[in-house]
């Protein structure tokens, strides 16, 4: 079967890529070993939530997802608070500040993934779905890539997009080097119902046992995540429900009061992932595939997207070049990334490091810095700026 592009991954950041492609006059595959599993029929919260840009949420307006989301289950954040050891050192972010109407909008994860692909079944006609379908090898040749699949059916493509997230088996088989380290922490998750409203603000707090964030979600339920030691992180797993509504309570400093627990928790591992190039002739790699960096800017689902949003760009606009394959064509795409994914590899990278520095000097440097951050808007707006788009 003959394709101008196949996509390996049917996640948010490559169904969103096929969805940018699918008026491009391309014949768009797209391969996912299993479909998204259905909503609950209970309406019950889900743990894991995205923070989406403004940018990000234009993006996915584009191709029809982000108008059919329920509105009742989509929560906008007009103001972020940021605290660090000492209670009195605060940095705070308003959209108004800076002319916009929200900072960024909370959704829960299987909300926005079962969004997607009923937009990708709605383009049949434009968009080969693959699913589901397991890899079993790819062939490089200079005109094209001929992808395999578990039950013997060979794929011929200009294009190889790897979508298939952080341990992916695309990116392997390219034979890509990647540098990858455990941040050695948990990203622990959980939904809470609270005494206070929250008034659409997001919560963080730079603690010395971690990163802990309380989103807004809608009415008074907030969703939690603590990036926290692994030893920690257990502990908190742990808990019975009464004691841990306590302990995140306290560690908030009971900022919205009481707290009753809604989703259970659950915990994931922490990676750093970088890799040393995004494309190479016949192939470029997309979203957690391209980079893993640490969840404290809620920025890694943006990261990816801004890769599909970008990479769609370039195909779309590569004029009388009709190889959407060329590796000078992916290089494009490639050069346009590097500063974005660099910079957030560092803010995120230092800022995990800086606050888990126990020395009493630089707890002290650092509380300061955001006192006096917090003191120079034209600073502050640079710096939410960069995590609109």
């Amino acid at each position: 079967m003959e394709f101008d592009v196949v996509i390996i991954g049917g996640g948010l950041v490559g169904a969103s890529l096929a969805l940018a492609l699918k008026d491009s006059g391309l014949k768009i595959a797209l391969v996912e070993s299993r479909p998204p599993s259905p909503l609950p029929r209970n309406n019950s919260w889900d743990s894991r939530i995205y923070a989406i840009s403004p940018g990000s949420a234009s993006f996915l307006q584009n191709f029809g997802v982000w108008q059919v989301l329920d509105e009742a289950r989509l929560t906008p954040v007009y103001k972020m608070a940021v605290f660090g050891d000492d209670s009195a050192a605060r940095l705070d972010f308003s959209a108004y500040d800076i002319g916009l109407t929200e900072l960024a909008f909370i959704v829960e994860n299987r909300q926005l993934q079962a969004a997607v692909w009923n937009a990708l079944k709605r383009q049949k006609k434009k968009i080969k779905i693959f699913c589901p379908a397991e890899c079993a090898s790819i062939t490089w040749n200079e005109s094209h890539a001929e992808l395999r699949l578990g039950d013997g059916s060979v794929l011929r493509a200009a294009l190889i997009v790897g979508a298939d997230g952080l341990n992916s088996w695309v990116r392997a088989q390219a034979e890509i080097k990647v540098m990858r380290r455990s941040y050695q922490e948990l990203g622990v998750v959980a939904n809470f119902d609270a005494e206070h409203h929250h008034r659409n603000v997001a919560h963080q707090w730079f603690r010395r046992d971690g990163v802990l964030a309380l989103l807004p979600l809608p009415d008074t339920l907030v969703s939690m995540v603590w990036s926290t030691n692994e030893q920690h992180a257990r502990t908190l797993l742990d808990l019975p429900e009464t004691e841990l509504c306590h302990r995140v309570a306290k560690a908030s400093c009971h900022t919205l009061g009481k707290l009753r627990l809604v989703t259970q928790p659950a915990a994931f591992p922490l990676n750093f992932v970088h890799v040393n190039k995004l494309v190479q002739p016949r192939l470029a790699l997309i979203g957690d595939a391209a980079h893993g960096i640490h969840p404290l800017a809620g920025q890694g689902v943006n990261l990816g997207l801004r890769d599909a949003r970008e990479l769609a760009a370039t195909i779309i606009a590569r004029g009388l070049q009709s190889d959407c394959g060329d590796y000078l064509l992916l290089r494009r795409y490639e050069r346009s990334r590097k500063e974005d994914i660099l910079a957030m590899e560092l803010v995120t990278n230092g800022l995990q490091k800086l606050f888990h520095n126990t020395n009493p000097t630089l707890v002290r440097l650092r509380n300061l810095g955001l006192e006096i951050t917090n003191r120079l808007p034209l600073i502050k707006d640079q710096l939410i700026q960069h995590a609109l788009n």
